[in-house]
């Protein structure tokens, strides 16, 4: 049976509920729902398992905060035994814009700083990660200020369709792979 491990980035507590640097908590927690699991509190993490097609899955929340992303990660990862390319790591990025999703089996962290930490901590950046793209609508210098808003209204709509199709995208990871899975939806847009 394989074993895989979603981690989902963003912070801890109320005052960052949907705001855009946890969207990687928002997809993995939908994920988790959709299949039948729930979260309890874990070493580390927030973590539920989930059973799907003969695979088992471990969706983690980190509990670190974003910046110590990676001690969560590795520890979940050697608990569970996964194996690092069957890992996905689903995160908010400011690269991309929010019409957009990008599936890759590694690549630098781009300066997020959950990213970095895990990179830092693995001693690679050779990890899938999925980057859910969240724009870049912001004056010079606030990039903190808009990765730790809330979605705006007119956003909503599109980002609920992204959380969707992201839970497709993390079924076809598991069952058919990178490859096939990054042909299948990396071009797709999600207009506004």
């Amino acid at each position: 049976m394989s074993k895989f491990l979603l981690v989902g980035l963003g912070n801890i507590g109320s005052e960052y509920a949907n705001t855009r640097h946890n969207i990687g908590f928002d997809v993995v927690n939908a994920f988790a729902k959709k299949h039948g699991g729930t979260f309890e509190v874990g070493r580390l993490a927030y973590v539920a398992t989930v059973k799907w097609k003969g695979k088992t899955i471990v969706c983690i929340c980190p509990t670190t905060f974003m910046n110590l992303s990676g001690k969560a990660f590795k520890y979940w990862m050697d608990k569970e035994k996964v194996a690092i390319e069957n890992t996905l790591t689903i995160v908010d990025d400011v690269a991309l814009p929010l019409d957009k999703i990008r599936l890759r089996p590694g690549g630098s962290a781009g300066g997020h700083n959950g990213l970095k930490d895990i990179q830092q901590t693995l001693g690679t950046d050779v990890y899938p990660k999925l980057r859910f793209g969240v724009g870049n609508n912001y004056p010079k210098g606030m990039q903190a200020d808009f990765v730790l808003g809330k979605w705006l209204k007119a956003e909503e709509p599109v980002v609920l369709h992204k959380i969707e199709k992201s839970i497709d995208i993390i079924e076809s990871f598991i069952a058919s792979g990178i490859d096939h899975t990054m042909s299948a939806f990396n071009n797709l847009s999600f207009g506004l």
